[in-house]
């Protein structure tokens, strides 16, 4: 009686120089230009300004080159000059729009004010929840630590939300006495700080802290649980912009 030898056969030998069978390729990566290519889409739905600013800055470079060229008598090493910082000079003005046009996105939405927040760079200490919450207007507080001291940033109307800030402010006066507080309302009205305009006008208030009494202070507020719930509807993560977006990459 004859048996079947295919489960019993020997599997094929691989060839000392044959080719190793191809690994599944994973989802590829978004290159630099399609980044920049779709942060010009989102950018110019947004604002279509942002076309001729791009191109006045490009031409307006490289004609500068070109003209520094000719009375130099040099003109290709110029233009050769010239186009990498015409390129760099677009898409650094769409940064600044696409960083504009993002932050529209979200504005007016619950979270937006601890969104712009999320923008700052190192040195700032983001409790990215609200410490302070209405959760019948959802009006909210958020809080920053740096070295200008303690940074409250507030969203909603000025007359609603001002219990909420003067809450906080007293509860930091308890807290860390010693510690200067700032108080930023953000908005469109009188008094209020733009929401693209909030991190650079952090940036620029005065230091009064080291390095070293910041994480203090942090540790201080943290250890004695300031920390609040967030309200359904109240998510900072849902209005947060991107910021591949706003760097314009």
């Amino acid at each position: 009686m004859s048996h079947s030898t295919e489960s019993s056969s020997p599997a094929p030998k691989r060839r000392l120089f044959s080719r190793k069978p191809k690994a599944a390729k994973g989802p590829k990566k978004t290159g630099r230009m399609k980044q920049i290519v779709e942060v010009f889409k989102m950018t110019r739905r947004n604002d279509p300004s942002v076309v001729w600013f791009m191109l006045l800055a490009f031409v307006g470079i490289v004609a500068v080159g070109l003209l520094i060229g000719v009375l130099i008598q040099n003109v290709i090493t110029l233009l050769l000059i010239s186009l990498p910082l015409a390129f760099l000079a677009a898409v650094f003005i769409l940064s600044r729009k696409a960083e504009r046009a993002a932050f529209s996105q979200i504005e007016g939405k619950p979270g937006a004010a601890g969104a712009a927040l999320s923008v700052l760079r190192r040195g700032w200490i983001l409790q990215e929840q609200p410490v302070a919450v209405n959760p019948r207007t959802q009006d909210a507080v958020f809080r920053v630590i740096g070295r200008p001291g303690i940074i409250l940033v507030s969203e909603g109307p000025s007359a609603r939300v001002k219990q909420l800030v003067d809450g906080e402010r007293r509860k930091m006066s308890r807290i860390v006495p010693n510690v200067r507080v700032h108080v930023l309302e953000t908005g469109r009205d009188k008094g209020q700080v733009a929401l693209a305009k909030v991190p650079k006008t952090i940036q620029k208030l005065k230091k009064s802290l080291t390095k070293q009494e910041v994480h203090a202070v942090d540790k201080r507020l943290a250890a004695l649980g300031t920390k609040l719930p967030i309200p359904k509807g109240v998510d900072p993560f849902k209005a947060r912009p991107d910021r591949k977006a706003m760097r314009g990459r």
